[in-house]
């Protein structure tokens, strides 16, 4: 046996998978460009179970419809070699394997038991967050940082872990106080940077929210494309919320969209800025038929309720009516297929009602997207993403509450909004514009 870089044992004496498994793990911590390194690390040594399974949870982060269909030949290589493999590498084929099988329950129940055995192991804390983030646990995301946190105390990454666990849970100073720790271990952190973009965006400081990433921003470009275009798109966030919308469009034609078009993340960026440029007035020209040429090749796949609901708005804001029409047939179709479980549950009663909601939108049918969209919203924390994600589909309710004439429905809404954040000049507008609809 063999060492990893957490000093744990892995059942392999080749030093080419040790090599590649902490390239892999070392990229994940730190969103950088070498997670591929797993796939030869599993071809390396096929009898290495965390390898193999690793390989296919690097399948499942591509998000695509080949994902469980690529990842599960790379589980099954390890199946022979189970009972010679470690207890922790058992653990992570088994996590793995429940989430290939859409199990968020028992992947979560996993990947906290290896991070809480074993807590050298800061893979399988962010591991276990992702899981989390992805049904709305975000009391969980912040316990398992917490656990891990006296056995990292000098790792950049663990604190920018902390800091968005903290942050999620509206802990603010106490999230801002984790990032700049993170930060003074390492400036070019940008998990920290993104928390404290959310931090800042929460407290409306739009104007030191901007400056921030600006100064942050020559961190980004060697970091993988969902890290790279997302903490663009928090700085143009703030352009907006500054009331500067030709700034942020600016950033999304320089910065955000245009670094992997074909990436389900990238997409997300692009269609959740694109859409909030179009609430502060901008004509956006062919924008949206652009990115909706890479999501429409894409097709019916839902492996998550917040990913189709931002690829079924570009299709409808697109004109691509037929493309969203069969997207939207097929997640019903998936809804009523799936077997009784809590990924089943949040696609139905979160997942479909947001999907109707958002096609209304696209279509122009305000008093629909009125009507359906509250369910969803109720919920809306159990489909993953973040609360700054999630406010997008606040938004086209709020913008479909105006032009369905429900006017005074929505107004305290919009004043509590920008009694939230007073400083941020975008709510002043919306509260001027919406209530002229």
């Amino acid at each position: 046996m063999l060492k990893d870089r957490w000093g744990l044992e892995i059942a392999t004496d080749n030093p080419a998978c040790i090599e590649g498994l902490n390239t892999f793990d070392t990229s994940f911590l730190t969103y950088g460009t070498t997670a591929a390194a797993v796939w030869e690390a599993a071809r390396a040594d096929p009898a290495c179970v965390i390898a193999q399974a690793k390989a296919a949870a690097l399948e499942m982060f591509l998000q695509t419809g080949e994902s469980v269909t690529k990842a599960r030949p790379w589980l099954r290589n390890a199946e022979p070699h189970l009972a010679r493999a470690t207890e922790r590498e058992r653990l992570w084929h088994a996590q793995v394997s429940a989430w290939v099988a859409n199990d968020a329950e028992t992947a979560i129940r996993l990947t906290e038991d290896i991070a809480t055995r074993w807590p050298q192991d800061l893979a399988a804390v962010k591991m276990t967050q992702f899981h989390m983030f992805h049904v709305g646990d975000l009391a969980g995301m912040l316990r398992i940082a917490q656990a891990a946190l006296p056995h990292h105390r000098d790792a950049a990454e663990m604190h920018g872990m902390l800091a968005f666990g903290l942050e999620e849970m509206n802990r603010l100073d106490e999230a801002e106080a984790a990032a700049r720790q993170a930060i003074a271990l390492k400036r070019c952190e940008p998990w920290a940077h993104h928390a404290l973009a959310h931090v800042m965006e929460t407290q409306g400081r739009c104007a030191e929210g901007l400056e921030t990433m600006l100064g942050f921003s020559d961190c980004w470009a060697e970091k993988n494309s969902f890290m790279r275009s997302h903490n663009w798109w928090h700085a143009a966030l703030f352009a907006i919320d500054a009331d500067r919308p030709e700034d942020a469009l600016r950033l999304y034609d320089e910065q955000v969209w245009g670094v992997w078009k074909d990436y389900s993340q990238d997409q997300v960026n692009a269609v959740a800025l694109l859409a909030r440029l179009e609430f502060a007035g901008l004509e956006i020209g062919n924008r949206w038929q652009d990115v909706a040429d890479y999501i429409e090749k894409r097709g019916p796949e839902h492996v998550e309720p917040f990913l189709d609901a931002h690829y079924l708005l570009a299709l409808s804001r697109a004109g691509r009516d037929a493309a969203a029409k069969e997207l939207l047939r097929s997640l019903r179709n998936h809804v009523a297929s799936q077997p009784e479980q809590l990924t089943t549950q949040i696609w139905r009663l979160v997942g479909l009602p947001l999907a109707e909601g958002v096609v209304a939108y696209g279509r122009g049918e305000w008093r629909q997207v009125y009507e359906k969209l509250p369910s969803a919203l109720e919920g809306l924390q159990q489909i993953g993403g973040s609360h700054a994600q999630r406010d997008l589909f606040w938004q086209v309710w709020l913008q479909a509450g105006a032009k369905a004439g429900e006017k005074a429905a929505i107004k305290p809404h919009l004043e509590r909004r920008l009694q939230d954040r007073p400083n941020v000049a975008k709510h002043r507008r919306e509260l001027v514009t919406l209530l002229q609809v």
